[in-house]
């Protein structure tokens, strides 16, 4: 079972290689995507994590509220997403 985490207040410099390093120590990381701009391609400050269940929950119990790169970071289990019509 994979638990799919959201990642808030990162830095702008951040992509999705970074992202995964910065969860790799914690376990396998089964996706790593940093959410960019559309129009700009310029990283919107947030991404999400996909990792195996007790290793997420080991991550987030670790990373919520660490500092990167001069940032806080918010880590928390994400929330489902609702059907867009």
């Amino acid at each position: 079972m994979t638990t799919s985490m959201y990642v808030g207040n990162l830095p702008f410099s951040a992509d999705s290689t970074s992202l995964q390093d910065l969860f790799a120590p914690f376990g396998e990381v089964i996706s790593a995507r940093v959410m960019s701009d559309r129009d700009t391609g310029r990283s919107r400050g947030f991404g999400f994590v996909e990792m195996e269940a007790a290793e997420a929950k080991n991550a987030m119990s670790s990373l919520d509220g660490a500092e990167h790169q001069g940032r806080k970071l918010r880590v928390n289990e994400a929330e489902k997403r609702t059907q867009r019509y």
